[in-house]
């Protein structure tokens, strides 16, 4: 079982197809989440959410209510935690549910701290056990996070352009099969390596490092050509 989660990041930031995308999760019987106002903007887009988590700060009382009416496991938080409400849902969703992949919408927009707690958040030791198998989605982005080992990663429909950033110090990172190689990159600090491309859409690039974190980030242009 796969879970789709909500945060409550700004809406124009989701990714077009978002409600046909959590639509199919839903029939599939995969596990939907709201995290807190993302609970009720699930409701906006016509679905309940199997699990809510969060203080629900972001939400006035009768929007809670309706809520609690509706979803059937509520994991209540305190504003005060040591857990950001995107950590307290890794923690269910694999030690609870047992999922097998974690899809987080609406985690990259809007305020930049939160962003990076986000993005951060698989570096814990407690949740980089899971970091495989995490993936924050938006309009113009699909971040996924690859630990030590040899890893083989296929380009994603309509994203033109992919980047490695690495996450923690690395060894030996090495990227092969793109229209820029990386050999034997060794770092002590965080860098991106951005802007590459795949080959073909049917030909997969091949990743491999012997210690430490990065991040692939697969991205597309929205308006490359803007005027004001």
């Amino acid at each position: 079982m796969k879970a789709w989660a909500l945060l409550g990041a700004p809406k124009n930031q989701w990714p077009s197809n978002i409600k046909a995308k959590l639509l199919a999760a839903k029939k599939s019987k995969d596990l939907i989440i709201g995290v807190d106002r993302g609970a009720l903007l699930l409701e906006e887009l016509g679905l309940t959410a199997d699990l809510a988590v969060g203080d629900f700060d972001s939400l006035q009382k009768d929007e809670l209510e309706r809520i609690e009416s509706k979803v059937s496991d509520i994991r209540y938080s305190l504003p005060e935690k040591d857990l950001t409400d995107s950590e307290l849902i890794v923690r269910c969703a694999f030690f609870d549910y047992q999922v097998s992949h974690l899809a987080i919408f609406g985690a990259t927009g809007g305020r930049l701290d939160h962003f990076m707690s986000n993005l951060l958040m698989v570096l814990k030791p407690e949740f980089n056990l899971f970091a495989e198998k995490i993936e924050l989605i938006d309009q113009q982005n699909s971040i996924k996070f690859y630990n030590a080992g040899k890893h083989t990663i296929y380009q994603e429909p309509e994203y033109n352009y992919f980047g490695v950033v690495t996450l923690t110090a690395v060894q030996h990172l090495n990227i092969a099969g793109a229209k820029y190689s990386l050999a034997d990159f060794n770092g002590d600090y965080p860098i991106s390596f951005s802007s590459n491309e795949f080959l073909s859409e049917k030909k997969p690039l091949e990743l491999s490092l012997k210690k430490g974190t990065v991040a692939v980030i697969q991205s597309k242009d929205i308006d490359r050509f803007q005027n004001i």
